[in-house]
């Protein structure tokens, strides 16, 4: 009997653990943008990030490097160090992609879908996750297609903090 105690007591607290990033919350919320942040080193939550991604049989369609673009540029354009690291992931689901563009053909603009990751000079143990939150706008049904493609990036998003 104590093993299998043992073993459903390692389960609750693996559990209890892996939701410490989802019961904060975002750190910043607004109409257009949802940011998490975690404790940890950004290659394991990059990682992390396009597991959640393909896990669902998605194609990630680029990776933007926008933190390597912006210290390659610097001398160029002039300013200060912003990142140290930063990409962006850009994809779309088949099916909540076709679902929200058979709701409304002009939600194409909508697409792909970008979710974040990065680490700031300022604060260089802080990872974060962010994605822009598509606008609600349309009819009932294009309103409730763009609510899905919200939930699927809020599910990437806890997929990716919670895996590690």
């Amino acid at each position: 009997m104590k093993p299998f105690f043992l073993a459903v007591l390692a389960l609750f607290t693996l559990a209890a653990l892996g939701q410490t990033a989802l019961a904060k919350g975002p750190d910043l919320e607004t109409e257009h943008m949802r940011v998490y942040s975690v404790q940890g080193e950004f290659e394991t939550y990059r990682e992390g990030l396009e597991m959640a991604i393909t896990n669902r049989g998605i194609v990630v369609n680029n990776v933007a490097h926008i933190a390597a673009m912006l210290q390659r540029t610097a001398a160029d354009v002039g300013g200060e160090a912003i990142y140290l690291e930063g990409q962006a992931y850009e994809f779309c689901s088949a099916t909540v992609s076709r679902r929200m563009m058979e709701a409304d053909v002009h939600n194409i603009v909508f697409c792909p879908y970008i979710v974040a990751v990065y680490v700031t000079e300022e604060e260089p143990d802080t990872v974060y996750v962010s994605y822009r939150r598509p606008v609600p706008v349309g009819s009932e049904a294009s309103q409730e297609s763009l609510r899905a493609v919200e939930d699927l990036l809020e599910d990437i998003v806890h997929e990716t903090l919670d895996a590690f």
